[in-house]
């Protein structure tokens, strides 16, 4: 099973019992284990995963930090925890003192769903103060997913998460700089941009005009390039459906029927599951399906351009497909059995809020 899937099953459960989940202790048992197993380590081989790994520090004896992760006998990162309720994103002057004594290249500080990880691309031996690259299993990226590859034991390559990790630290640090200029213009940008064509001084009232043209100018390119990535998506996905439509077949499919698409007795049972959801919000007869080669498909009004979710249900893995970020963001998801699909209640009435 690949690392995307086990992640998006633990980020279920995390999803499902952190109400529960009342202690530091319960996180990492709950939470954290379960995601450093998912990268390969064994989680019950104290060679490779150390709990509470003592890391004397000066006079100061006794102190511990929670896991150290080795591979090939040599630590490779840290990781120190905390409750799921508290924050992630705090330095934390505990991690930073371990990983000083630690012989290690990454520290990870986390609360069973953010994960930061830090590293000491400012100074030798001294983790730096922000992290180079965070994952949050409640938001789950195929990005995030695809750095994280590097950390498990199998793909594990120091020097190619070094090389990387410079890269994304300082994009990072740019893309919020850039964040906040969209906001608020600096001077300094301001007078960069129009300098280039405004040839008078620049006197104070013009700053206050000149930066509110900024913001816009900056807003309106933003969106506008947007919008244009949205209509060509939307241009491509129609002429998708189109094509889908002229391949429907004219008639219900049905046992009698010689397509190669059969609709199994799974399909419809989820199928009245999904539509036995969406009742609490539309009249029954609203809620439609259409099988396909690919997927089973449940759609608003019977349209295409209204899916509500998709059942994958061809393969051994089963898997819903949800809609709630937009019809053209799906996001599917390994279910159990079928009564996992009452657990997406309300990103199928959030999907039907889209139309």
């Amino acid at each position: 099973m690949d690392l995307k899937i086990k992640l998006e099953q633990l980020q279920q459960k995390v999803s499902g019992l952190k109400d529960q989940i009342a202690t530091e202790e319960a996180t990492k048992n709950a939470f954290v284990m379960p995601f450093i197993q998912i990268l390969g380590y064994d989680i019950f081989n104290p060679t490779e995963v150390i709990p509470e790994h003592v890391c004397d520090i000066g006079t100061k004896k006794g102190e511990k930090v929670d896991y150290v992760i080795k591979n090939n006998n040599e630590p490779i990162f840290i990781i120190e925890c905390k409750h799921w309720k508290e924050s992630a994103d705090a330095h934390n002057s505990q991690l930073h003192r371990y990983y000083h004594v630690s012989k290690t290249r990454f520290g990870v500080l986390t609360n069973g769903i953010i994960y930061n990880f830090y590293t000491d691309l400012e100074k030798p031996n001294i983790m730096d103060e922000k992290p180079f690259f965070t994952i949050n299993m409640e938001d789950l990226k195929d990005s995030s997913i695809k750095i994280l590859e590097s950390f498990t034991k199998k793909d594990y390559n120091l020097e190619s998460i070094l090389d990387s990790a410079e890269a994304l630290k300082y994009i990072k640090a740019i893309r919020k700089e850039f964040e906040k200029e969209i906001e608020s213009p600096s001077d300094e940008i301001v007078k960069l941009l129009v300098g280039r064509f405004f040839e008078k001084p620049m006197t104070a009232n013009r700053m206050l005009s000149f930066k509110e043209y900024t913001k816009k100018a900056l807003t309106s390119s933003i969106n506008e390039s947007i919008s244009f990535r949205l209509k060509s998506a939307l241009n491509i996905n129609e002429q998708i459906e189109k094509q889908e439509d002229d391949i429907k077949p004219s008639q219900p499919i049905d046992e009698n029927n010689d397509s190669k698409i059969v609709t199994t007795e799974e399909e419809l049972e989820g199928f009245q599951i999904v539509k036995a959801i969406m009742r609490e919000k539309v009249p029954a007869e609203r809620i439609a399906y259409r099988d396909t080669l690919s997927y089973f498909g449940i759609l608003l009004d019977d349209n295409n351009r209204k899916p509500l979710c998709r059942l994958h249900f061809n393969t051994a893995n089963k898997y819903i497909e949800t809609f709630s970020n937009g019809k053209d963001a799906g996001e599917k998801t390994l279910l159990n059995s079928l009564d996992d699909i009452y657990n997406f209640r309300e990103e199928l009435h959030k999907t039907l809020e889209n139309y």
